[in-house]
């Protein structure tokens, strides 16, 4: 009976991590508003949609605050509900964008600037993962072309780019921070954050159960989740 209850113990344990993966995976595909064209950095008068249509029930709206404004809804002057378009871009419609529902349940944000300025930095929307390559570009308006480009981070210069781009290898936490571009002729982009997701790995924690020694997996908890008759947290 005691080696069926441990067991069985064990088994709850696996299922609650595998249901944990799902929901934080459901969870991290809503955690953004979806951006087109997928960077943080626009020219003015470019097209750029932001999609808040996730695979739930709830009806998520678009939101923003332009700088020091008051937080708008932004689906209230765009066609179709928890989507929008700004077309054409300007300068005055750079700010934060999140994602909201009727509850008031709020994604995170995303920090949209648009220039008037000649150079953007093409960088990642989402936060990347800890181990990850990630290149950065830098873009001069109307030229298809690779150009000779100075990289900074935290306004000090890291790198040149002599096809306009710069790669990251195996980035760490130490490589966030605010990035921009500047080639030589054409200007500087503005700065865009880059963020680093760290996954902590599951471990183990002995305890005495009727004066066995019982190992149980232990997950950290960055997620919560409930369901009617119990709760629990896991990483």
């Amino acid at each position: 009976m005691e080696v069926t209850a441990l067991c069985i113990r064990l088994l709850m344990n696996v299922l609650m991590g595998q249901v944990a993966q799902v929901h934080c995976a459901q969870k991290d595909g809503a955690a953004f508003p979806h951006i087109l064209p997928n960077r943080l950095q626009f020219f003015e008068y470019e097209s750029i949609t932001l999609n808040c249509e996730f695979d739930d029930s709830a009806e998520w709206r678009v939101m923003r605050t332009l700088q020091d404004i008051i937080p708008t809804n932004f689906s209230n002057w765009v066609t179709s509900a928890g989507s929008g378009t700004i077309k054409p871009a300007f300068s005055s419609d750079s700010g934060e964008y999140w994602c909201e529902d009727g509850d008031g349940l709020k994604s995170n944000a995303v920090n949209i600037t648009v220039t008037a300025g000649s150079v953007i930095l093409e960088s990642p929307v989402l936060p990347v993962e800890e181990g990850d390559n990630v290149t950065l570009h830098c873009q001069k308006k109307k030229s298809s072309s690779d150009l000779l480009a100075d990289f900074h981070k935290d306004g000090l210069r890291i790198k040149t780019g002599y096809k306009g781009s710069m790669t990251l290898y195996n980035v760490s936490t130490s490589d966030e921070g605010l990035y921009k571009c500047n080639i030589v002729g054409a200007g500087q982009s503005p700065e865009s954050r880059l963020l680093v997701r760290v996954f902590s790995e599951p471990h183990e924690e002995p305890h005495e159960d009727n004066g066995e020694l019982i190992v149980t997996p232990l997950i950290s908890s960055s997620c919560f989740y409930c369901c009617p008759c119990c709760c629990w947290c896991w990483g």
